[in-house]
Protein backbone atom coordinates (compact mmCIF):
# COMPACT_ATOMS: atom_id res chain seq x y z
CA UNK A 1 0.00 0.00 0.00
CA UNK A 2 1.10 3.40 -0.35
CA UNK A 3 -0.04 7.15 0.62
CA UNK A 4 -2.66 7.07 3.28
CA UNK A 5 -5.92 5.25 1.77
CA UNK A 6 -9.27 5.04 3.07
CA UNK A 7 -9.48 3.10 6.58
CA UNK A 8 -6.20 3.14 7.14
CA UNK A 9 -5.12 1.90 10.61
CA UNK A 10 -2.43 3.31 12.84
CA UNK A 11 -0.84 1.87 15.14
CA UNK A 12 0.91 3.02 18.60
CA UNK A 13 4.79 4.13 17.91
CA UNK A 14 5.87 2.20 20.70
CA UNK A 15 9.09 0.89 18.54
CA UNK A 16 12.49 0.36 18.38
CA UNK A 17 14.55 3.16 19.62
CA UNK A 18 17.45 2.88 16.61
CA UNK A 19 14.38 3.37 13.91
CA UNK A 20 14.71 6.94 12.71
CA UNK A 21 12.89 7.77 9.56
CA UNK A 22 13.15 10.48 7.17
CA UNK A 23 10.49 12.97 5.53
CA UNK A 24 9.88 10.49 2.44
CA UNK A 25 8.54 7.74 4.27
CA UNK A 26 5.49 8.91 4.49
CA UNK A 27 4.41 8.84 0.86
CA UNK A 28 6.55 5.48 0.80
CA UNK A 29 5.03 2.25 0.51
CA UNK A 30 4.26 0.41 3.58
CA UNK A 31 5.77 -2.79 2.54
CA UNK A 32 8.94 -0.91 1.33
CA UNK A 33 9.32 0.90 4.45
CA UNK A 34 8.95 -2.86 6.32
CA UNK A 35 11.80 -4.64 4.24
CA UNK A 36 13.78 -1.25 4.68
CA UNK A 37 13.70 -2.23 8.23
CA UNK A 38 13.69 -6.01 8.48
CA UNK A 39 17.58 -7.50 9.19
CA UNK A 40 16.61 -10.75 7.27
CA UNK A 41 15.40 -8.36 3.83
CA UNK A 42 19.21 -7.38 3.92
CA UNK A 43 20.79 -9.95 2.40
CA UNK A 44 17.94 -10.76 -0.25
CA UNK A 45 19.00 -9.46 -3.86
CA UNK A 46 16.99 -6.22 -5.32
CA UNK A 47 16.63 -4.77 -8.55
CA UNK A 48 19.51 -2.70 -10.02
CA UNK A 49 18.67 0.91 -9.56
CA UNK A 50 16.56 2.31 -12.08
CA UNK A 51 19.10 4.54 -14.73
CA UNK A 52 15.89 7.33 -14.41
CA UNK A 53 15.62 7.56 -11.46
CA UNK A 54 19.42 7.82 -10.89
CA UNK A 55 19.14 10.34 -13.32
CA UNK A 56 16.47 12.71 -11.72
CA UNK A 57 18.29 12.30 -8.68
CA UNK A 58 21.23 13.42 -9.88
CA UNK A 59 19.64 16.57 -12.13
CA UNK A 60 17.94 17.35 -8.10
CA UNK A 61 21.19 17.26 -6.99
CA UNK A 62 22.46 19.79 -9.87
CA UNK A 63 19.68 21.92 -9.61
CA UNK A 64 19.89 22.17 -5.53
CA UNK A 65 23.73 23.25 -6.37
CA UNK A 66 23.17 25.98 -8.74
CA UNK A 67 20.22 27.29 -6.57
CA UNK A 68 22.24 27.44 -3.69
CA UNK A 69 25.13 29.38 -5.22
CA UNK A 70 22.60 31.67 -7.02
CA UNK A 71 20.62 32.54 -3.47
CA UNK A 72 24.19 32.72 -1.56
CA UNK A 73 24.65 35.40 -4.52
CA UNK A 74 21.68 37.23 -3.66
CA UNK A 75 21.66 36.90 0.27
CA UNK A 76 25.25 38.23 1.21
CA UNK A 77 26.41 38.16 4.46
CA UNK A 78 23.48 36.50 5.83
CA UNK A 79 23.83 33.45 4.76
CA UNK A 80 25.79 30.41 5.35
CA UNK A 81 25.99 26.72 3.65
CA UNK A 82 26.77 23.10 5.98
CA UNK A 83 29.14 21.47 4.69
CA UNK A 84 27.43 19.34 2.58
CA UNK A 85 30.65 16.47 2.65
CA UNK A 86 31.05 16.45 5.96
CA UNK A 87 29.76 13.51 8.74
CA UNK A 88 26.09 13.45 9.41
CA UNK A 89 26.62 14.02 13.10
CA UNK A 90 28.97 16.88 12.32
CA UNK A 91 26.52 18.43 9.90
CA UNK A 92 24.02 17.99 12.63
CA UNK A 93 26.23 19.59 15.24
CA UNK A 94 27.03 22.51 13.04
CA UNK A 95 23.15 23.42 11.83
CA UNK A 96 22.76 23.39 15.22
CA UNK A 97 25.12 25.92 16.16
CA UNK A 98 23.91 28.70 13.30
CA UNK A 99 20.34 28.11 14.55
CA UNK A 100 21.71 29.41 18.48
CA UNK A 101 23.59 32.06 16.62
CA UNK A 102 20.49 33.14 14.66
CA UNK A 103 21.79 33.01 11.38
CA UNK A 104 19.25 34.40 8.94
CA UNK A 105 20.03 32.12 6.06
CA UNK A 106 20.83 28.45 6.65
CA UNK A 107 21.53 26.13 3.48
CA UNK A 108 21.75 22.49 3.08
CA UNK A 109 20.79 22.20 7.08
CA UNK A 110 20.97 18.60 9.04
CA UNK A 111 18.20 19.14 11.69
CA UNK A 112 18.84 17.06 14.83
CA UNK A 113 17.41 13.50 15.27
CA UNK A 114 14.67 13.19 17.33
CA UNK A 115 15.16 9.89 18.47
CA UNK A 116 11.97 10.13 20.81
CA UNK A 117 9.62 11.22 17.59
CA UNK A 118 11.85 8.50 15.53
CA UNK A 119 12.95 11.45 12.91
CA UNK A 120 15.95 12.31 11.42
CA UNK A 121 16.62 14.45 8.35
CA UNK A 122 17.58 17.67 6.44
CA UNK A 123 16.02 20.71 4.80
CA UNK A 124 17.34 22.60 1.59
CA UNK A 125 17.01 25.78 3.51
CA UNK A 126 16.02 27.11 7.07
CA UNK A 127 14.92 31.01 7.19
CA UNK A 128 15.20 33.01 10.21
CA UNK A 129 11.38 33.79 11.14
CA UNK A 130 10.81 35.96 14.58
CA UNK A 131 12.19 34.01 17.05
CA UNK A 132 13.08 30.40 15.29
CA UNK A 133 13.27 28.93 11.66
CA UNK A 134 10.98 27.80 8.66
CA UNK A 135 11.89 25.34 6.50
CA UNK A 136 11.88 25.29 2.46
CA UNK A 137 12.58 23.36 -0.20
CA UNK A 138 14.00 23.16 -3.23
CA UNK A 139 12.57 20.84 -5.89
CA UNK A 140 13.13 20.42 -9.45
CA UNK A 141 8.98 20.27 -10.58
CA UNK A 142 6.85 22.77 -10.98
CA UNK A 143 5.33 24.04 -7.82
CA UNK A 144 3.07 26.90 -9.53
CA UNK A 145 0.64 26.81 -12.80
CA UNK A 146 -0.40 30.31 -13.99
CA UNK A 147 -3.82 31.84 -12.18
CA UNK A 148 -3.62 33.56 -9.19
CA UNK A 149 -3.74 33.24 -5.42
CA UNK A 150 -0.19 31.60 -4.84
CA UNK A 151 1.11 33.05 -1.82
CA UNK A 152 4.48 33.61 -3.17
CA UNK A 153 7.89 35.77 -2.02
CA UNK A 154 10.47 36.85 -4.13
CA UNK A 155 13.97 34.89 -3.82
CA UNK A 156 15.73 38.74 -2.61
CA UNK A 157 13.41 38.36 0.07
CA UNK A 158 12.52 34.70 0.98
CA UNK A 159 10.46 35.19 3.88
CA UNK A 160 7.33 34.58 4.88
CA UNK A 161 6.07 37.81 6.08
CA UNK A 162 7.14 38.96 2.63
CA UNK A 163 4.72 36.66 0.67
CA UNK A 164 1.56 37.84 -1.15
CA UNK A 165 -0.96 36.76 -3.11
CA UNK A 166 0.27 36.36 -6.58
CA UNK A 167 -1.79 37.84 -9.12
CA UNK A 168 -0.37 35.47 -12.35
CA UNK A 169 0.37 32.14 -10.63
CA UNK A 170 -1.81 29.64 -8.55
CA UNK A 171 -0.11 27.08 -6.36
CA UNK A 172 0.21 23.46 -7.81
CA UNK A 173 -0.74 20.45 -5.80
CA UNK A 174 2.28 19.02 -4.71
CA UNK A 175 1.44 16.68 -1.52
CA UNK A 176 4.67 15.15 -1.12
CA UNK A 177 6.70 18.69 -0.98
CA UNK A 178 3.80 19.74 1.84
CA UNK A 179 4.19 16.33 4.00
CA UNK A 180 8.08 16.72 4.01
CA UNK A 181 7.68 20.36 5.11
CA UNK A 182 6.05 19.05 7.90
CA UNK A 183 8.67 16.37 8.62
CA UNK A 184 10.95 19.52 8.96
CA UNK A 185 8.27 21.36 10.87
CA UNK A 186 8.48 18.68 13.15
CA UNK A 187 12.01 17.98 13.45
CA UNK A 188 12.53 21.70 13.84
CA UNK A 189 9.90 21.81 16.89
CA UNK A 190 11.80 18.99 18.89
CA UNK A 191 15.40 20.44 19.40
CA UNK A 192 13.47 24.19 19.86
CA UNK A 193 14.32 26.36 16.90
CA UNK A 194 11.08 26.16 15.05
CA UNK A 195 9.83 29.97 14.35
CA UNK A 196 5.98 30.39 16.42
CA UNK A 197 3.06 31.35 15.17
CA UNK A 198 1.14 29.88 12.08
CA UNK A 199 2.92 27.05 10.83
CA UNK A 200 4.00 27.43 6.92
CA UNK A 201 6.65 26.01 4.76
CA UNK A 202 8.14 27.17 1.52
CA UNK A 203 9.28 26.05 -1.94
CA UNK A 204 11.47 26.86 -4.58
CA UNK A 205 10.43 24.96 -7.64
CA UNK A 206 11.96 24.07 -11.18
CA UNK A 207 11.31 27.97 -12.12
CA UNK A 208 13.53 29.10 -9.08
CA UNK A 209 12.16 32.54 -9.40
CA UNK A 210 10.21 32.95 -6.21
CA UNK A 211 9.32 30.79 -2.98
CA UNK A 212 6.16 29.37 -2.52
CA UNK A 213 4.87 29.43 0.90
CA UNK A 214 2.28 26.54 1.96
CA UNK A 215 -0.37 26.95 5.04
CA UNK A 216 0.73 23.72 6.68
CA UNK A 217 -1.84 24.17 10.00
CA UNK A 218 -4.83 25.18 8.50
CA UNK A 219 -7.30 22.16 7.58
CA UNK A 220 -7.78 22.28 3.94
CA UNK A 221 -6.78 18.87 3.32
CA UNK A 222 -9.14 16.05 2.11
CA UNK A 223 -11.93 14.66 5.24
CA UNK A 224 -10.78 18.26 6.76
CA UNK A 225 -7.12 17.47 7.94
CA UNK A 226 -4.48 20.13 8.20
CA UNK A 227 -1.07 19.08 6.15
CA UNK A 228 0.02 18.53 9.63
CA UNK A 229 -2.35 16.12 11.00
CA UNK A 230 -2.34 14.11 7.84
CA UNK A 231 1.79 14.35 8.25
CA UNK A 232 1.54 12.97 11.62
CA UNK A 233 -1.24 9.88 11.32
CA UNK A 234 0.96 9.50 8.28
CA UNK A 235 4.49 9.20 10.46
CA UNK A 236 3.16 7.08 13.11
CA UNK A 237 1.68 4.04 10.80
CA UNK A 238 5.36 4.28 9.24
CA UNK A 239 6.80 4.27 11.94
CA UNK A 240 5.07 1.32 13.92
CA UNK A 241 5.80 -0.66 10.27
CA UNK A 242 9.35 -0.18 10.60
CA UNK A 243 9.80 -0.76 14.36
CA UNK A 244 7.77 -3.92 14.22
CA UNK A 245 10.07 -4.69 11.28
CA UNK A 246 13.03 -3.88 12.85
CA UNK A 247 12.32 -6.16 16.08
CA UNK A 248 11.30 -9.16 13.93
CA UNK A 249 7.67 -8.57 15.32
CA UNK A 250 4.37 -9.24 13.12
CA UNK A 251 4.97 -7.70 9.71
CA UNK A 252 1.77 -4.59 9.77
CA UNK A 253 2.15 -4.03 6.33
CA UNK A 254 2.16 -7.06 3.46
CA UNK A 255 2.77 -6.92 -0.25
CA UNK A 256 0.42 -5.97 -2.41
CA UNK A 257 0.89 -4.74 -5.99
CA UNK A 258 0.30 -0.84 -6.90
CA UNK A 259 1.86 1.73 -9.53
CA UNK A 260 5.07 2.76 -7.61
CA UNK A 261 6.05 -1.31 -7.77
CA UNK A 262 7.25 -0.46 -10.90
CA UNK A 263 10.55 1.11 -9.75
CA UNK A 264 10.73 -0.22 -7.06
CA UNK A 265 13.86 -2.21 -6.06
CA UNK A 266 12.49 -4.95 -3.44
CA UNK A 267 9.49 -5.63 -6.58
CA UNK A 268 11.34 -8.45 -7.13
CA UNK A 269 11.14 -10.06 -3.64
CA UNK A 270 7.39 -8.60 -3.19
CA UNK A 271 6.94 -10.34 -7.11
CA UNK A 272 7.97 -13.71 -5.63
CA UNK A 273 5.28 -13.70 -2.58
CA UNK A 274 2.88 -12.33 -4.59
CA UNK A 275 2.77 -15.01 -7.37
CA UNK A 276 3.13 -18.14 -4.88
CA UNK A 277 0.38 -16.92 -3.31
CA UNK A 278 -1.78 -15.90 -6.66
CA UNK A 279 -2.72 -12.45 -4.91
CA UNK A 280 -5.56 -10.63 -6.00
CA UNK A 281 -3.08 -6.98 -6.46
CA UNK A 282 -1.58 -9.20 -9.32
CA UNK A 283 -4.81 -7.93 -11.48
CA UNK A 284 -6.63 -5.40 -9.28
CA UNK A 285 -3.85 -3.18 -7.84
CA UNK A 286 -4.21 0.02 -5.50
CA UNK A 287 -7.36 0.13 -3.30
CA UNK A 288 -9.63 -2.49 -5.04
CA UNK A 289 -7.48 -4.75 -3.86
CA UNK A 290 -7.58 -4.40 -0.71
CA UNK A 291 -11.37 -3.63 -0.66
CA UNK A 292 -12.01 -7.00 -2.09
CA UNK A 293 -9.63 -9.10 0.16
CA UNK A 294 -11.17 -7.68 2.86
CA UNK A 295 -14.17 -9.22 1.36
CA UNK A 296 -13.06 -12.40 1.71
CA UNK A 297 -11.34 -12.85 -1.94
CA UNK A 298 -7.53 -13.02 -1.67
CA UNK A 299 -6.43 -14.99 -4.88
CA UNK A 300 -7.10 -14.50 -8.28
CA UNK A 301 -8.33 -18.09 -8.38
CA UNK A 302 -11.20 -17.14 -6.01
CA UNK A 303 -12.19 -13.36 -7.99
CA UNK A 304 -12.15 -15.48 -11.37
CA UNK A 305 -14.52 -17.79 -9.49
CA UNK A 306 -16.95 -14.71 -8.49
CA UNK A 307 -20.63 -15.42 -9.67
CA UNK A 308 -23.07 -12.67 -9.91
CA UNK A 309 -24.52 -13.41 -6.63
CA UNK A 310 -21.40 -12.88 -4.71
CA UNK A 311 -20.70 -9.68 -7.05
CA UNK A 312 -23.66 -7.73 -5.62
CA UNK A 313 -22.31 -8.01 -2.52
CA UNK A 314 -18.42 -6.65 -3.40
CA UNK A 315 -17.74 -3.63 -2.27
CA UNK A 316 -16.90 -2.90 -6.16
CA UNK A 317 -18.93 -1.19 -8.50
CA UNK A 318 -20.74 -3.78 -10.55
CA UNK A 319 -18.63 -2.89 -13.96
CA UNK A 320 -15.43 -2.97 -11.83
CA UNK A 321 -16.18 -6.64 -10.64
CA UNK A 322 -17.15 -7.35 -14.10
CA UNK A 323 -13.53 -6.07 -15.54
CA UNK A 324 -12.04 -7.55 -12.46
CA UNK A 325 -13.09 -11.45 -13.38
CA UNK A 326 -12.30 -10.93 -16.71
CA UNK A 327 -9.11 -10.17 -15.97
CA UNK A 328 -8.72 -12.98 -13.13
CA UNK A 329 -10.09 -15.22 -15.88
CA UNK A 330 -7.19 -14.39 -18.50
CA UNK A 331 -4.58 -14.05 -16.25
CA UNK A 332 -5.28 -17.38 -15.20
CA UNK A 333 -5.09 -18.39 -18.99
CA UNK A 334 -1.82 -16.06 -19.99
CA UNK A 335 -4.05 -14.22 -21.89
CA UNK A 336 -2.22 -10.43 -22.48
CA UNK A 337 -5.23 -9.17 -24.10
CA UNK A 338 -8.73 -9.92 -24.46
CA UNK A 339 -11.37 -8.41 -26.91
CA UNK A 340 -14.15 -6.80 -24.55
CA UNK A 341 -16.55 -6.75 -27.65
CA UNK A 342 -16.97 -9.07 -30.33
CA UNK A 343 -15.38 -6.55 -33.84
CA UNK A 344 -12.78 -3.95 -33.14
CA UNK A 345 -13.33 -0.30 -34.57
CA UNK A 346 -11.18 2.72 -35.07
CA UNK A 347 -11.24 6.05 -36.19
CA UNK A 348 -9.78 6.16 -39.11
CA UNK A 349 -8.94 8.81 -41.86
CA UNK A 350 -8.24 8.94 -45.86
CA UNK A 351 -5.32 10.92 -44.49
CA UNK A 352 -3.38 10.04 -41.33
CA UNK A 353 -0.75 11.13 -39.21
CA UNK A 354 0.75 9.56 -36.00
CA UNK A 355 2.41 11.51 -33.22
CA UNK A 356 4.84 11.59 -30.87
CA UNK A 357 6.64 14.11 -28.68
CA UNK A 358 9.88 14.09 -26.35
CA UNK A 359 10.68 16.02 -23.64
CA UNK A 360 13.07 16.60 -20.52
CA UNK A 361 11.38 16.54 -17.20
CA UNK A 362 9.82 19.88 -17.52
CA UNK A 363 12.21 21.44 -19.21
CA UNK A 364 10.57 21.93 -22.34
CA UNK A 365 9.45 19.36 -25.33
CA UNK A 366 12.96 19.06 -27.70
CA UNK A 367 11.05 16.70 -30.69
CA UNK A 368 7.54 15.87 -32.39
CA UNK A 369 8.11 13.20 -34.79
CA UNK A 370 5.07 12.88 -37.04
CA UNK A 371 4.45 9.59 -39.56
CA UNK A 372 2.28 10.54 -42.72
CA UNK A 373 0.35 8.05 -44.17
CA UNK A 374 -2.93 7.59 -46.53
CA UNK A 375 -5.61 4.72 -46.40
CA UNK A 376 -7.46 6.42 -49.71
CA UNK A 377 -6.04 6.12 -53.33
CA UNK A 378 -5.80 8.35 -56.10
CA UNK A 379 -5.29 11.89 -56.90
CA UNK A 380 -7.06 13.10 -54.41
CA UNK A 381 -5.11 11.81 -51.72
CA UNK A 382 -1.84 13.55 -53.29
CA UNK A 383 -0.67 15.92 -50.84
CA UNK A 384 2.86 16.88 -52.11
CA UNK A 385 3.81 14.89 -49.35
CA UNK A 386 6.51 11.93 -49.14
CA UNK A 387 4.36 8.95 -46.71
CA UNK A 388 6.95 8.54 -43.44
CA UNK A 389 8.83 10.11 -40.66
CA UNK A 390 9.59 13.65 -40.62
CA UNK A 391 10.64 15.25 -37.09
CA UNK A 392 10.69 18.83 -35.82
CA UNK A 393 13.58 18.93 -33.35
CA UNK A 394 15.80 21.90 -31.66
CA UNK A 395 19.05 20.52 -29.57
CA UNK A 396 19.67 23.29 -27.89
CA UNK A 397 19.83 22.33 -24.45
CA UNK A 398 16.34 23.20 -23.13
CA UNK A 399 15.01 25.14 -21.84
CA UNK A 400 15.66 27.12 -25.22
CA UNK A 401 14.03 29.78 -27.37
CA UNK A 402 15.15 27.36 -29.97
CA UNK A 403 11.58 25.09 -29.03
CA UNK A 404 9.69 27.74 -30.31
CA UNK A 405 11.37 27.69 -33.03
CA UNK A 406 10.63 23.12 -34.04
CA UNK A 407 7.38 23.69 -32.42
CA UNK A 408 6.23 26.15 -34.72
CA UNK A 409 7.92 24.03 -37.98
CA UNK A 410 6.05 20.85 -36.21
CA UNK A 411 2.58 22.87 -36.08
CA UNK A 412 3.13 24.30 -39.57
CA UNK A 413 3.61 21.01 -41.34
CA UNK A 414 1.00 19.27 -39.66
CA UNK A 415 -1.92 21.93 -39.71
CA UNK A 416 -0.76 22.29 -43.31
CA UNK A 417 -1.16 18.60 -44.36
CA UNK A 418 -4.85 18.68 -42.44
CA UNK A 419 -6.14 21.79 -44.62
CA UNK A 420 -4.92 20.12 -47.54
CA UNK A 421 -7.05 17.26 -46.59
CA UNK A 422 -9.92 19.29 -46.22
CA UNK A 423 -9.77 21.31 -49.36
CA UNK A 424 -10.19 17.98 -51.07
CA UNK A 425 -13.01 16.89 -49.37
CA UNK A 426 -11.20 14.09 -47.55
CA UNK A 427 -10.97 13.02 -43.81
CA UNK A 428 -7.94 13.90 -41.42
CA UNK A 429 -7.45 12.05 -38.26
CA UNK A 430 -3.86 12.16 -35.76
CA UNK A 431 -3.12 10.14 -33.46
CA UNK A 432 -0.69 9.71 -30.55
CA UNK A 433 -0.56 7.26 -27.29
CA UNK A 434 -1.99 8.83 -24.34
CA UNK A 435 -2.36 12.13 -25.33
CA UNK A 436 -2.19 13.80 -22.03
CA UNK A 437 1.85 14.42 -22.33
CA UNK A 438 1.06 15.76 -25.83
CA UNK A 439 -1.76 18.04 -24.96
CA UNK A 440 0.30 19.51 -22.34
CA UNK A 441 3.31 20.36 -24.03
CA UNK A 442 1.13 21.58 -27.09
CA UNK A 443 -0.61 24.02 -24.46
CA UNK A 444 2.15 25.18 -22.92
CA UNK A 445 4.46 25.68 -26.25
CA UNK A 446 1.31 28.22 -27.54
CA UNK A 447 1.33 30.27 -24.30
CA UNK A 448 5.21 29.97 -23.50
CA UNK A 449 6.01 31.26 -27.18
CA UNK A 450 2.85 33.50 -27.66
CA UNK A 451 3.56 35.87 -30.32
CA UNK A 452 6.63 34.08 -31.95
CA UNK A 453 6.68 33.09 -35.78
CA UNK A 454 4.52 30.46 -36.46
CA UNK A 455 3.16 29.52 -32.84
CA UNK A 456 -0.60 28.68 -32.53
CA UNK A 457 -2.87 30.37 -29.81
CA UNK A 458 -4.01 28.76 -27.12
CA UNK A 459 -7.83 28.59 -28.72
CA UNK A 460 -6.37 26.86 -31.91
CA UNK A 461 -4.68 24.09 -30.11
CA UNK A 462 -7.34 23.67 -27.84
CA UNK A 463 -9.93 23.45 -30.91
CA UNK A 464 -7.38 21.20 -32.02
CA UNK A 465 -7.16 18.66 -29.37
CA UNK A 466 -10.82 19.01 -28.68
CA UNK A 467 -12.25 17.87 -32.14
CA UNK A 468 -12.34 13.96 -33.66
CA UNK A 469 -9.60 14.30 -35.31
CA UNK A 470 -7.24 13.83 -32.36
CA UNK A 471 -7.47 9.98 -31.42
CA UNK A 472 -5.91 9.07 -28.53
CA UNK A 473 -5.36 5.64 -29.04
CA UNK A 474 -4.95 4.44 -25.39
CA UNK A 475 -8.05 5.38 -25.36
CA UNK A 476 -9.15 2.77 -27.59
CA UNK A 477 -7.24 0.03 -26.48
CA UNK A 478 -8.81 0.61 -22.47
CA UNK A 479 -12.16 0.61 -24.67
CA UNK A 480 -11.64 -2.00 -26.44
CA UNK A 481 -9.45 -4.25 -24.35
CA UNK A 482 -8.67 -5.81 -20.99
CA UNK A 483 -5.14 -5.63 -20.64
CA UNK A 484 -3.74 -8.11 -17.66
CA UNK A 485 -0.48 -6.72 -17.94
CA UNK A 486 -1.14 -3.10 -18.65
CA UNK A 487 -1.84 -0.93 -21.32
CA UNK A 488 1.17 0.78 -22.23
CA UNK A 489 2.75 1.36 -25.57
CA UNK A 490 5.30 -0.99 -25.14
CA UNK A 491 3.38 -3.92 -23.88
CA UNK A 492 0.67 -3.15 -26.48
CA UNK A 493 2.37 -2.91 -29.42
CA UNK A 494 4.08 -6.64 -29.59
CA UNK A 495 0.32 -7.88 -30.16
CA UNK A 496 0.13 -6.37 -32.99
CA UNK A 497 3.88 -7.74 -34.32
CA UNK A 498 5.83 -4.58 -33.82
CA UNK A 499 9.07 -4.12 -31.89
CA UNK A 500 11.56 -1.58 -31.63
CA UNK A 501 15.03 -1.66 -33.32
CA UNK A 502 16.60 -0.18 -29.69
CA UNK A 503 16.02 -3.09 -27.26
CA UNK A 504 16.57 -0.37 -24.72
CA UNK A 505 14.40 2.02 -26.19
CA UNK A 506 11.88 3.59 -23.32
CA UNK A 507 11.33 7.02 -21.55
CA UNK A 508 13.73 6.71 -18.62
CA UNK A 509 16.58 5.59 -21.01
CA UNK A 510 15.84 8.47 -23.22
CA UNK A 511 15.95 11.02 -20.61
CA UNK A 512 20.07 9.80 -20.65
CA UNK A 513 20.23 9.72 -24.19
CA UNK A 514 19.46 13.16 -24.52
CA UNK A 515 21.96 14.90 -22.10
CA UNK A 516 24.24 12.82 -24.18
CA UNK A 517 22.54 14.18 -27.09
CA UNK A 518 23.16 17.75 -26.03
CA UNK A 519 25.99 18.12 -24.03
CA UNK A 520 24.48 18.78 -20.41
CA UNK A 521 26.72 17.02 -18.68
CA UNK A 522 30.09 19.28 -19.78
CA UNK A 523 31.15 16.89 -22.55
CA UNK A 524 30.66 17.38 -26.55
CA UNK A 525 27.15 16.66 -28.19
CA UNK A 526 27.06 13.38 -29.18
CA UNK A 527 25.60 12.48 -32.65
CA UNK A 528 24.73 9.35 -32.56
CA UNK A 529 23.07 9.53 -29.25
CA UNK A 530 20.52 12.35 -31.75
CA UNK A 531 20.28 10.08 -33.89
CA UNK A 532 19.15 7.15 -31.39
CA UNK A 533 16.71 9.49 -30.44
CA UNK A 534 14.88 9.90 -33.86
CA UNK A 535 15.21 6.11 -34.16
CA UNK A 536 12.92 5.59 -30.69
CA UNK A 537 10.74 8.16 -32.04
CA UNK A 538 9.96 7.04 -35.37
CA UNK A 539 9.60 3.25 -33.73
CA UNK A 540 7.28 5.24 -31.21
CA UNK A 541 5.16 6.53 -34.11
CA UNK A 542 5.07 3.77 -36.50
CA UNK A 543 4.07 1.53 -33.29
CA UNK A 544 0.44 3.34 -32.91
CA UNK A 545 0.52 2.67 -36.96
CA UNK A 546 0.96 -0.71 -36.75
CA UNK A 547 -1.72 -1.01 -33.76
CA UNK A 548 -4.15 1.01 -35.60
CA UNK A 549 -3.46 -0.99 -38.74
CA UNK A 550 -3.81 -4.37 -36.43
CA UNK A 551 -7.37 -2.92 -34.68
CA UNK A 552 -8.40 -2.91 -38.18
CA UNK A 553 -7.17 -6.07 -40.02
CA UNK A 554 -8.66 -9.80 -39.86
CA UNK A 555 -5.56 -10.48 -37.01
CA UNK A 556 -8.20 -9.06 -34.54
CA UNK A 557 -10.04 -11.81 -33.96
CA UNK A 558 -6.77 -13.58 -32.95
CA UNK A 559 -7.34 -12.41 -30.24
CA UNK A 560 -9.68 -14.47 -27.27
CA UNK A 561 -13.08 -12.27 -27.07
CA UNK A 562 -14.72 -11.90 -23.34
CA UNK A 563 -18.01 -13.83 -23.57
CA UNK A 564 -15.57 -17.07 -24.74
CA UNK A 565 -13.67 -17.30 -20.79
Amino acid sequence: MTGAPAGLRTYPASVDSEVLLDGGVVTRCRRRVHLEHEPTARAVPQAPPDPGVEQRIADATEHRRDLADRLGRLLGPGWTEIPREASRSSRERATLAAMRAAVPYVSAAQLPQDATGGRRGGVDLLVRSGDGYVPVLVVRHKVTDPGRGARTSPLTDPQPHSARADPSRKGRAQPRDQLRLAHSVRLLQACGMHASGHVVGGVIGSDADVVLWHDLETPNCPGGHSVLSEYDERFADRLAVAGAAASEAEPLARPSRISECKGCPWWPVCEQELRAARDVSLVVRGEDAVLLRDAGVSTVDELAQVTPAVAEALPLSAAKVSDAVLLAKAWLRDLPLVRRVPSLDVPRGDVEVDVDMESYADSGAYLWGCWLSRTATGTETDLGEVEGYRSFATWDPLPSDDEARSFAEFWSWFTSVRDRTRARGLTFRAYCYNELAENRWMLASAERFAGKPGIPTVEEVREFIDSDEWVDLFAVVSDRFLCPNGKGLKVIAPNAGFSWRDAQAGGENSMRWYRDAVGLDGAAPNESQRQRLLQYNEDDVRATLAIRRWMSAEAQYRVPYVGDL
